[in-house]
């Protein structure tokens, strides 16, 4: 599997499984530039890293810009929301369980 193989949809986010292992998942994450925001609240620890775009992540009370490159610590049971993304914003996110 090529991580850069992948369609930008046409609204909202796309999620593949990339590698699950005993406590761990990764996530490719492709997200369009029509998000509606929604809230998460995962069991588990989820480390993103952003690979292309920029997106805003709203998390506990702060707007927090994330452009290529920079990574966001999302512990478990943390309330968060993506409010806005370019297209074509890909990320991979670890779920640690």
């Amino acid at each position: 599997m090529n991580l850069f193989d992948y369609s930008i949809p046409e609204a909202g986010e796309t999620f593949t499984t990339l590698f699950e292992y005993k406590n761990i998942k990764i996530n490719r994450i492709v997200s369009s530039d029509k998000i509606v925001p929604t809230e998460y609240i995962q069991d588990e620890d989820e480390w993103v890293v952003v690979l292309e775009g920029r997106a805003t992540v709203s998390m506990q009370n702060k707007e927090i810009q994330l452009t290529k490159g920079d990574t966001l610590f999302i512990k478990a049971k943390t309330p968060h929301k993506v409010l806005k993304t370019l297209k074509d914003t890909l990320w991979l996110a670890i779920h640690i369980f």
